[in-house]
């Protein structure tokens, strides 16, 4: 194993595999973020919009 890392720098090693971690995690939250049900700063979306409901029908009197 160590002759592993005389192949490569340790340094840059740790500085991709920090970087490549943080841009999954943004990818991971940002793909929940736009879920319906994993929403958590706007909340989950279970009334119906104006343009989804319907005309109250008019009553005979």
């Amino acid at each position: 194993m160590w002759r592993l890392w005389l192949l490569f720098d340790p340094r840059r090693v740790l500085v991709a595999l920090s970087v490549f971690l943080f841009v999954l995690a943004l990818l991971i939250h940002f793909i929940l973020l736009s879920t319906d049900r994993f929403n958590w700063l706007e909340g989950p979306h279970h009334g119906m919009t104006a343009s989804e409901m319907a005309p109250l029908p008019s009553s005979a009197k």
